[in-house]
């Protein structure tokens, strides 16, 4: 009998409802003059990994069309000699207590960054209003993996308070009406083929998943779904992302067919941003892989915007892990090889 001890379903049944708590609230608690106005920053730095340090990924992918000051995402401890005080600075860690990224936002102040902290509390809140920075709250109760709205919203709230992003508001509106059409989809109520989620979950079965996305949109939702597998179906899944697959990973089909037909199955995820030149990429390279897997599946975004299309293929990769976790008795919710880890390197 399948397990759901930390109800984590309903946890990411509730992604609607939370993305807009968190827009209401962050649009409340910050103001214009919490933050440095759009002349005072050349460049954006987001210092976060995991759940969290995604949220970064998501902003960067939506607002390149837009946005126009660079944006980089960070994963490591130190911060590069680049950040500076022009710099703005966002720390998300939603335990506030993440060390890589409480490494970095430190490292960031000393160079005279603007910190802005996203965060359930914690060190990282404490740090951040000790520096003079900004701390932006989260709500309590979520894992960092389920908390995605709470950790976006503050992100777009801010540079539409800038100046930077003045749709803000709007995309984040448009992508809750998107997360509540996919949750009616693929909620656990909606059964059997009816439910695209857990039609794709049993799909993909026992195999691994191999997730190609096109583009920045892409490249982050498939990034998602790995990272989706990994901890909640607690089975192993890679990713890659148009074009650069093309120009490596290409080559590495076929010498193995025989093994990789029985053990993966790739996923393309598919939105309406792509640039034109991806969709002959798509269609070549699948008739190369395609004697080389299980089978081929896509996944389409639906929704307005480039924010409601990339948030709603993530939400469907939320659904379809949870599934795969519980058509083989795993529990969704906890996470022990984390657990351990963090525990080993506390020792």
């Amino acid at each position: 009998m399948a397990v759901d001890s930390l109800g984590f379903l309903s946890a990411v049944g509730g992604l609607p409802e939370q993305l807009e708590a968190a827009h209401v609230a962050a649009s409340a608690s910050v103001q214009p003059g919490d933050l440095p106005g759009p002349s005072d920053v050349d460049n954006i730095v987001i210092l976060g990994m995991g759940g969290s340090g995604i949220s970064g990924d998501v902003l960067a992918a939506v607002s390149n069309a837009t946005l126009p000051i660079p944006i980089n995402v960070l994963r490591q401890y130190r911060t590069p000699a680049y950040i500076g005080p022009r710099t703005l600075a966002f720390a998300m860690s939603y335990s506030g207590g993440t060390e890589e990224t409480l490494s970095m936002a430190r490292g960031a102040v000393d160079a005279g960054a603007r910190l802005v902290a996203v965060s359930n509390g914690g060190e990282l809140a404490r740090f951040a209003t000790e520096a003079g920075g900004l701390h932006v709250g989260c709500p309590d109760g979520y894992m960092p993996r389920a908390a995605l709205g709470a950790l976006i919203a503050p992100l777009f709230v801010c540079l539409e308070k800038i100046g930077l992003l003045p749709d803000a508001s709007a995309w984040l509106r448009d992508a809750t009406k998107q997360l509540e059409r996919r949750r009616d989809l693929c909620s656990p109520s909606v059964v059997g083929e009816a439910n695209p989620a857990r039609e794709l979950a049993r799909q993909i079965d026992r195999t691994i998943p191999l997730v190609y996305g096109g583009g920045a949109l892409g490249a982050v939702a498939a990034m998602r779904w790995k990272c989706d597998v990994n901890e909640n179906a607690k089975a192993p899944a890679f990713y890659a992302s148009y074009p650069e697959l093309d120009h490596n990973e290409i080559c590495g089909w076929g010498q193995h067919g025989d093994v990789t037909r029985q053990v993966i199955t790739l996923i393309e995820l598919r939105h309406s941003f792509e640039h034109k030149r991806l969709q002959p990429r798509f269609d070549i390279t699948r008739s190369l892989v395609d004697e080389c897997v299980a089978k081929v599946v896509e996944a389409r975004a639906q929704g307005d915007g480039r924010l409601a299309q990339l948030l709603d293929l993530m939400y469907f990769g939320d659904w379809v892990s949870c599934y795969m976790a519980l058509a083989n008795d795993v529990d969704p919710g906890p996470i022990p090889a984390i657990d351990h880890l963090k525990r080993e390197l506390a020792v």
